[in-house]
């Protein structure tokens, strides 16, 4: 029976084959790396972190006159995680691996322009600063959405929208566990000529939240509603010759997302509502083929930690760049918008990056240097100022108490290389570091016994990666 199988779906892939519509490829990707200080300040009383992450697939595609269809499927694990002898009579995983489906869409081919694409899927869109793969991250991410899609000439649009679930229900609709309950987006890109491209795009990301309203000597009645921001803003790029010019804005409106509803608001904390920005602008230059030089700026709009009155903290004004390839940006040790300090004090980055290709090798090095957009709070120079008041017998209400530290949050340095081991086989690797401030520490946890932030450490990251993508069978060409 076994052989049946195997020889009925060996018969199956060549037929496909033998019509050009099937291709089969994979990846194998293993990446070592050596964290200290990596995403956060080093603490002393930490130890290194060194492990070997995989990343695995096999991709399916197929496509007729009618549609496109894609299936890929995709294991994580971390080595060692694993037994070596697996115990036939575990009826659960509690390895740490994770065996999942990545991508499962068709794609409807309505025209010669107008198609419509559903199922699990990467969105990925001009630079991925709002919607990105994530292909760094051995998971990477992606979508159950369905996409409108338009594409003429030089003209294209998506109209793209998702709602989620936790689960099938026979009543209420719950999605507690996701990013987000429902979005819908508006994507419009044109290149007006060979120099010259722009895109607009629109999100409205809605998020669901617990309203949770308490009477005495009554259970807590929980009741699910959900928040919607939006985003809107556009990117243009220009190319002529040697030089690449890039810019940015975005800007969010709405109702904040993370926020949970109580019935005794003291402090008017819940339904935030959004002002909030971001903004970018880039050159780059290519003086020779071999080499490239990007000097660039962005902020990140925050919020500020000293300001107390309640027409600003009523209002949320850090922005959130949702579903981006943060790992693209601010520097390669994620110190920000890789699963933190999203609502924190914001950002500005400027950054210098140079890279060198040669034939058989590259190297790259960038270095930003980082600001807070709005003033963090000095918690030490508050108890110091306390401590004073107390001694002296002043009141402390006559303290001047709501004083910011220095908006420098440190300087990062990646170095980058890579070349190939042998046709066909790819290895990366890179090394950074994380000059950082008292400021930075602070905002980040990591203080001394005093309560100021520690800066005694060296925070460093390593890593190395080998990259193989066989293509098992090619489109045959027409």
């Amino acid at each position: 029976m076994k052989k049946l199988i195997v020889s009925s779906v060996f018969l199956t892939i060549m037929s496909l084959y033998s019509y050009g519509q099937f291709t089969l490829d994979g990846e194998l990707r293993p990446r070592f790396e050596y964290r200290h200080g990596y995403k956060n300040v080093a603490d002393s009383s930490q130890n290194s972190a060194a492990f070997v992450e995989q990343r695995t697939r096999l991709n399916f595609g197929y496509k007729t006159e009618g549609y496109i269809f894609k299936l890929t499927l995709q294991d994580v694990h971390i080595w060692g995680s694993q037994p070596q002898l697996v115990n036939t009579y575990s009826k659960t995983n509690t390895d740490g691996s994770l065996l999942s489906i990545h991508e499962a869409w068709g794609e409807a081919l309505l025209n010669d322009y107008w198609s419509f694409k559903f199922g699990r899927q990467e969105i990925a869109l001009d630079d991925h600063r709002i919607f990105g793969n994530v292909g760094w991250a051995s998971q990477a991410r992606s979508h159950d959405a369905a996409i409108l899609k338009l594409k003429k000439d030089k003209f294209q649009l998506q109209i793209g929208g998702a709602y989620n679930q936790d689960r099938a229900a026979l009543a209420n609709t719950v999605a507690a566990r996701g990013s987000y309950k429902a979005l819908q987006y508006v994507w419009l890109n044109n290149k007006f000529n060979e120099n010259f491209n722009a895109s607009i795009l629109f999100l409205n990301n809605g998020k669901e939240q617990l309203d949770s309203t308490r009477f005495a000597n009554q259970p807590v009645t929980a009741i699910y509603y959900d928040n919607y921001s939006q985003t809107a803003g556009t990117r243009l790029v220009y190319k002529k010759g040697k030089f690449a010019l890039s810019g940015a804005f975005y800007y969010q409106t709405g109702v904040h997302g993370d926020r949970t509803k109580i019935f005794s608001d003291v402090d008017g904390r819940y339904n935030k509502e959004i002002e909030a920005m971001n903004y970018s602008a880039e050159i780059a230059y290519k003086p020779t083929k071999k080499f490239s030089t990007t000097l660039g700026y962005e902020y990140m709009s925050g919020q500020s930690q000293t300001d107390t009155s309640f027409s600003y903290r009523t209002v949320n004004h850090a922005f959130t760049p949702f579903y981006g390839t943060n790992h693209k940006f601010n520097g390669f040790m994620d110190y920000f918008y890789v699963g933190n300090h999203v609502g924190s004090v914001g950002l500005q980055d400027i950054y210098l990056k140079l890279k060198y290709k040669h034939e058989k090798f590259w190297v790259g090095t960038d270095v930003h240097l980082f600001m807070a957009a709005e003033d963090v709070l000095d918690g030490y120079k508050i108890s110091e100022d306390i401590n004073t008041a107390i001694n002296n017998g002043t009141p402390i209400t006559d303290v001047d108490m709501l004083q910011a530290m220095s908006a420098s949050l440190g300087t990062e340095i990646d170095l980058t290389f890579g070349f190939n081991l042998s046709k066909g086989v790819a290895f990366k690797g890179g090394y950074s570091v994380m000059i950082d401030t008292e400021t930075l520490a602070y905002l980040k946890g990591v203080t001394d016994y005093k309560g100021q932030g520690r800066t005694d450490q060296n925070n460093g990251w390593g890593w190395a990666m080998i990259i193989i993508k066989p293509q098992f069978i090619a489109a045959k060409k027409k």
